[in-house]
């Protein structure tokens, strides 16, 4: 393969290694090669770029785009199902049916990270297809539960079974893509929560018509139709997900080298197959980017499932029926989807990640402010639920490209982005406690919430900036001064984003 013809290794590379038997710190330093000026062009001149691109784009993104559609609708079709008397059927007083929403959080916060770890022991496409299978089943039998532990037993699994899909899809992708081409691909598989939120809003419109078939209410069928509709599909993508790039059978083996040759250029070694142990986690930890990258995250995850759960509850309080609900929730999220793919081809094509960050996020302000102060005008009230939607959907994939893209190497991007991913999720657990019955129609602790945890990206968002700035103008210093002039170009590039001649995306 092409990074692994090395030469041989230097009395350098011998001492670190003598030092220290942990493979990430190992190497805390690598060259930046642009990507588009680099040799690899070079050393495959047989090889059509453009081609291979267009058939990677048919074979990884659109499979996981299916995947992660069908998980965000078993997720949030209970939002759907409340409005089809799943609260009065089960008798959920109180904050029961908010209880019921938390505990799905409380696994799928927990098991981000080792299921990232199991990753690398299983296949992607046998550990994704059997998690798919697994929610999918718990998605089913959730349509038979009879009272408030049933619901409560059922959400928990389907945290647990979840937890793995999100930040999995994630690392694959970067696994493939070069940094300045992967947001439209990130903001693509992203939108599928808002083509779930839309297909979820016109599938519940049309089971809700069966309420009574069989005996059962129709936010009964939503469960099971949903929940068996994903168990097939699971059976399909097991063929179907794409593993990592050495590993497929649809590239030729030039072509597998270099797809690896491209992506050794712009971000160093993979280490695909070094270990991942607990000394390399905490490792990746050391560095400061990680845990402000979770706060990016979980400030917009609070605005984001306040709307996918509480939507239809909020368009239903604006004095709509049943299935005039259900479809009026469809347009938002069609919305949210033309407004991320936007901004998503804008931030690749112009190489800025902050900027389009701030620009959604300011939407998303706007729309839940109005959201907040009015009260009396339920058209204005249902086009701000437009800006909510459109802004928070848009400025999470950029968010979480952003961040998983500048780090180098499957074990910080492993680690990173299921903490990322991870800690975020929390907020979900805020979210499903900011709106509550009580404070109905007008939500004003919720809205309030919403506004609050956005504030809270925006910071975070800023001092990443701030700091990747800082650090991409002290690592032209250091160059400048040949400070790693001792280090081989093979060093460097081993070492990922840490590299003292990489260069992070703003």
């Amino acid at each position: 393969m092409a990074d692994e013809r090395k030469s041989t290794p230097s009395l350098h590379e011998h001492r670190v290694e003598a030092a220290s038997p942990d493979v990430e710190k190992q190497y805390n330093l690598a060259p930046y090669i642009d990507a588009d000026g680099g040799d690899y062009k070079a050393r495959f001149p047989n090889i059509d770029e453009a081609k291979v691109l267009r058939k990677i784009d048919m074979r990884v993104v659109p499979v996981l785009c299916v995947l992660y559609l069908l998980a965000f609708l078993d997720r949030v079709n209970i939002s759907n199902a409340a409005v089809f008397g799943l609260k009065q059927d089960l008798k959920l007083g109180g904050n029961e049916f908010n209880t019921a929403l938390v505990v799905f959080f409380a696994p799928y916060v927990l098991f981000e990270i080792p299921s990232n770890a199991l990753l690398k022991h299983f296949k992607p496409h046998v550990w994704l297809s059997l998690c798919m299978f697994l929610f999918g089943l718990i998605t089913l039998l959730q349509g038979f539960t009879q009272n408030f532990s049933g619901l409560v037993a059922t959400r928990f699994f389907l945290g647990v079974v979840e937890s793995g899909v999100f930040p999995a899809c994630f690392y694959l992708i970067a696994m493939w893509y070069k940094r300045a081409e992967a947001q439209k691909r990130y903001s693509f598989f992203f939108s599928s929560t808002t083509l779930a939120g839309g297909f979820g809003g016109l599938l519940a419109s049309a089971i809700g018509k069966m309420d009574g078939l069989h005996g059962y209410r129709g936010w009964r069928w939503i469960f099971i139709i949903e929940g068996l509709v994903t168990c097939v599909v699971s059976a399909i993508l097991y063929f179907a997900i794409s593993d990592f790039p050495e590993e497929v059978t649809w590239l030729s083996a030039e072509e597998k080298e270099f797809v690896k040759a491209r992506l050794y250029e712009d971000v160093g070694h993979s280490k695909r197959h070094d270990p991942l142990t607990v000394k390399s986690v905490l490792e990746v930890f050391k560095d400061w980017k990680i845990i402000v990258g979770g706060f990016m995250y979980f400030g917009l995850i609070v605005p984001a499932y306040s709307y996918a759960y509480f939507a239809p509850s909020i368009i239903q309080s604006l004095g709509n029926g049943m299935i005039r609900t259900q479809l009026l929730s469809v347009p938002p999220w069609a919305c949210a989807f033309a407004l991320a793919m936007l901004t998503a081809t804008l931030s690749d094509w112009l190489r800025l990640r902050f900027v389009f960050v701030l620009i959604p996020t300011a939407i998303a302000l706007v729309g839940f402010i109005i959201l907040l102060v009015v009260h009396d005008n339920t058209h204005l009230q249902y086009a701000a639920l437009f800006l909510s939607a459109m802004g928070t959907y848009s400025a999470m994939p950029i968010i979480v490209c952003w961040f998983n893209t500048n780090l180098g190497g499957h074990h910080r991007r492993a680690v990173g982005t299921a903490f990322q991913v991870g800690f975020g999720n929390i907020g979900g657990i805020i979210a499903v406690f900011a709106f509550l019955a009580k404070d109905a129609p007008k939500y004003i602790p919720g809205y309030s919430i919403c506004i609050a945890f956005i504030a809270v990206s925006v910071l975070a968002n800023t001092i990443y900036f701030l700091g990747v700035s800082w650090e991409n103008r002290r690592r032209d210093a250091l160059q400048a001064q040949g400070a790693y002039d001792g280090l081989s170009q093979d060093e460097k590039k081993r070492m990922g984003d840490l590299n003292p001649d990489y260069r992070y995306f703003r």
